[in-house]
């Protein structure tokens, strides 16, 4: 009899665990709000249901009667899969450090707690609290929503005058009122592929970032390994165990962000599943031979992972950079499709649709994956596609 497996979520994100599930001989079913979610047909049944209400995943759960519940590259349902993995006695992580590792203000608290390196902040829950803390508030510094990801709503502050906007700006992408205030880290951002199971910690890959910088902080490409060796590539490691640790996790995928400083590097936040960005999905298999995928289901249904890495390799990827307006046209994709080294190449957006200012995530419209010898070669084989690839756009008039 089939194992089962059961995915929350099934967007475009969550699509690569629901299709390496079928493909690994399991019955799938997917739990999504959105009727027409692009995973749907890909699954053996389907159920409507939010992925952030817990009552509605944990009865879905106890009707399906799975053997692991997971997803994939998306924050919000760990807190309804930790409570329909603990209502069925399945593996998973438990709510506390559910809550620890989508709330960023509980996680910073955990860090503090364990000694694990990370910025001073501040936790602001209204107008009146940001007045007692503005005064003991150094500049530059970060703010953001304290429950959302994807860049959404963070923003920097490099004066005190413009704290109100600031706030207002990241209130609204918060979903239960907070925002945290934070230090600014400066220096070079990577982040941590780590599987853990039997509550030990495994590092499969350090991912080098490129982002947008500020205000918005967007993240434009990735590669591996690092270009961090040694010395540093080991403390980068043991920050990513320890903060794995601190948050309580012991059977799980996670996604470790960090800022590399001129003092060591600090951690940024975590996330209790696999990255996104294809980081889990495409560099860590083209770079170390691993399929994290499968090892994180795997882990779902009480399997001994398969961590051991098959090669060493590079990998990137980089995202289009658009100018805003309406698509009028796409050329050049065929020819990249053909160009040596080209893994994938994927479009978020077609013509007709509308490209606006990158300010988080959503707002990009694609991106170009790449295999090499090495990560530098990964790069350049990214660049030399990106160039091919051409958008033409309307004037744009929206808002900035």
């Amino acid at each position: 009899m089939k194992q089962k497996l059961l995915v929350i979520g099934a967007s475009v994100l969550q699509l690569p665990a629901i299709k390496r599930a079928k493909e690994m001989g399991l019955e799938v079913a997917v739990a999504d709000y959105n009727p027409d979610a692009v995973g749907i047909p890909f699954a053996d049944r389907y159920f409507n249901a939010s992925t952030i209400d817990i009552d509605a995943i944990v009865r879905v759960a106890r009707e399906y009667r799975p053997d692991g519940i997971m997803t994939l590259a998306t924050d919000m349902p760990m807190r309804s899969i930790a409570a329909a993995t603990q209502s069925l006695g399945l593996p998973g992580i438990s709510m506390e450090s559910a809550v620890k590792s989508t709330d960023k203000i509980e996680m910073i608290k955990a860090f503090k707690e364990h000694g694990v390196a990370s910025p001073w902040f501040f936790e602001v829950a209204s107008s009146e609290e940001l007045e007692e803390v503005r005064d003991k508030i150094i500049v530059p510094c970060i703010m953001k929503p304290a429950d959302n990801s994807g860049s959404r709503g963070v923003t920097i502050i490099n004066s005190l005058v413009k704290l109100e906007a600031a706030y207002k700006y990241s209130v609204e992408q918060s979903r239960n009122g907070k925002v945290i205030i934070e230090e600014y880290l400066q220096g070079d951002e990577v982040s941590v592929e780590v599987i853990t199971y039997g509550g030990e910690p495994h590092v499969l890959q350090v991912t080098d970032k490129l982002t947008t910088g500020v205000p918005y902080f967007v993240e434009m490409g990735h590669s591996q390994p690092s270009k961090f060796i040694g010395e540093d590539l080991d403390k980068i490691s043991e920050l990513a165990k320890a903060a794995v640790k601190a948050v309580g996790i012991r059977n799980s995928p996670a996604h470790v962000e960090m800022m590399v400083t001129n003092d060591g590097p600090k951690m940024i936040e975590l996330g209790a599943r696999m990255g996104g960005d294809c980081i889990t999905t495409h560099l860590v298999p083209l770079s170390t031979g691993i399929d994290m995928i499968k090892a994180a289901i795997d882990i779902s249904l009480g399997r001994v992972p398969d961590l051991e890495k098959k090669w060493d390799k590079g990998s990137a990827i980089r995202y289009f950079d658009v100018e805003p307006g309406i698509i009028q046209s796409i050329s050049g994709v065929d020819e990249v499709e053909k160009q040596e080294g080209v893994q994938e190449i994927i479009l978020t957006k077609s013509i007709g649709e509308e490209v606006t200012p990158i300010h988080s995530s959503l707002d990009r419209v694609g991106m170009i994956v790449c295999q090499a010898d090495s990560n530098v070669a990964a790069m350049q084989e990214c660049e030399k596609a990106l160039a091919k690839v051409h958008f033409t756009t309307s004037p744009y008039f929206g808002k900035e």
